[in-house]
């Protein structure tokens, strides 16, 4: 999908520049850059109601609130008269100049400006659509952590306490590792562990020291789940863990 709207950004962007060219007329420089690039300029009349539609489409889902601002450099259907405030690219499309005493004051560069702003309004999506990828990213990674715990919860209940410690724990550990690379830290081990990331948090005081303790405490039972200790985790030391890892990831983040 970031594939496709780099696509449709970068047509926006030529045929930004196929009107500068029919209407203007590129420079020297700028030609000789796009042969060097090997890049042809559409035709504007041809490829721009495709470009259109999608882009308006794009719009509408990632920021509609700039959707009349887009739209609205097409076609301007309350004006009451056609002045270079009011050209918009339908007239561009369909060759309409205006002229005074036999001379053209108001011609197709008046759309120029027009298209730039359509190509700087479908710029910002990119930055918006990433963060809308990242919100789905944090959604899906929720609803996996809930049914995770819920699986560890089941498991405790039912007699198996030892799976459903290890199964808490992952989540916390990979809860942790989350908050590190949201906040830009990474550990220097190549396998890093619970005990890692929470302190990785605490030295760059991401969490303060009552939350670190109360971490640690949970990666402690963690422990006690994965590796033979004096004693057996019980019941209450699995849903401790569970809990406690809920706590976490609405509170660590």
């Amino acid at each position: 999908m970031k594939e496709d709207l780099a696509l449709l950004i970068k047509t926006g962007s030529l045929l930004y520049y196929a009107m500068h060219n029919e209407t203007n007329g590129l420079d020297e420089k700028q030609k000789e850059d796009l042969n060097i690039q090997g890049i042809k300029l559409p035709s504007f009349r041809f490829e721009y109601e495709k470009w259109y539609t999608e882009a308006s489409a794009v719009i509408r889902e990632i920021i509609p609130e700039r959707l009349h601002d887009f739209t609205s450099q097409y076609k301007n259907e309350k004006r009451k008269e056609v002045n270079y405030t009011t050209y918009c690219i339908h007239d561009y499309l369909i060759g309409i100049t205006k002229t005074r005493n036999g001379e053209i004051v108001l011609d197709h560069r008046a759309a120029i400006p027009k298209m730039e702003v359509r190509t700087s309004i479908l710029d910002s999506v990119l930055k918006r659509f990433e963060s809308r990828l990242f919100d789905i990213k944090e959604i899906l990674q929720a609803d996996l952590f809930d049914s995770e715990l819920t699986a560890a919860r089941e498991l405790a209940k039912k007699g198996f306490f030892r799976a459903g410690g290890a199964v808490a724990g992952v989540v916390l550990e990979k809860h942790l590792k989350h908050v590190c690379e949201n906040h830009g830290h990474k550990s220097r081990k190549k396998h890093p562990s619970i005990s890692d990331f929470y302190t990785l948090l605490k030295d760059n005081e991401i969490i303060d020291t009552p939350k670190w303790r109360f971490i640690q405490h949970l990666g402690d039972v963690r422990n006690l789940c994965d590796h033979p200790k004096d004693r057996e985790p019980t019941k209450e030391d699995v849903l401790e863990l569970v809990e406690g890892v809920e706590k976490v990831i609405k509170t660590v983040f």
